[in-house]
């Protein structure tokens, strides 16, 4: 089964997906997040918390919500946990901008794989995102929600979030594979080609 996270509509700036899938996770409906019309083929389009099993893939929302000091304004946000039968775990975490409490990252389990926001705006500034990270302990952090050429939306540039984990050099790549038997001990950060970047150099 593929699983495709928060499908972004043109008008963010971004070029326009061409991507199928069985199921998509939406964390919250603005359109940076929630064009699941954009993905074709789609059997499932998962927007709420709750606990989902399809075809052999356990997914779980968990409403990690940002609600403002005076407590009055709840801006809704649905995490998503990936589970599947190779025991491999995928957490998507939309657009959290808060760190969470101790309790609840413990619920998360075991994370294999985290893509975290750490641009800023809506999501999680590039030292907080950072927190986050050292408290859920994954084995590789694929970061999002950051600056590129053409956005609409004004965010932070990866290097602020690179320099606030320490990391000098970094893996890019178009696609990453991960097995089980094959995690790296120490966590590693991960930068996925753009699509924008891709189609300027031709591919």
């Amino acid at each position: 089964m593929t699983v495709i996270t928060d499908p972004y509509a043109p008008q963010i700036g971004l070029p326009e997906l061409k991507l199928k899938a069985d199921i998509v996770t939406v964390s919250h409906g603005e359109p940076g997040h929630s064009a699941v019309d954009a993905v074709k083929g789609y059997q499932y389009a998962l927007t709420r918390p709750g606990e989902y099993e399809i075809g052999g893939v356990f997914i779980t929302g968990i409403a990690l919500h940002s609600i403002d000091e005076a407590q009055t304004n709840v801006r809704p946000n649905v995490a998503y946990r990936i589970q599947y039968d190779n025991n491999l775990t995928v957490l998507h975490l939309g657009d959290l901008a808060h760190l969470p409490d101790q309790s609840t990252a413990e619920k998360l389990g075991e994370i294999h794989v985290l893509l975290i926001p750490v641009g800023g705006g809506n999501g999680l500034k590039p030292a907080l995102a950072a927190e986050v990270i050292a408290m859920i302990e994954p084995n590789y952090i694929i970061p999002m929600h950051y600056a590129l050429p053409g956005l609409a939306v004004e965010l932070e540039p990866l290097d602020k979030f690179l320099k606030a984990m320490g990391v000098s050099h970094v893996h890019e790549t178009e696609m990453l594979r991960v097995t089980a038997s094959d995690l790296p001990e120490q966590p590693q950060v991960v930068v996925l080609t753009p699509q924008i970047k891709m189609q300027e150099t031709g591919r």
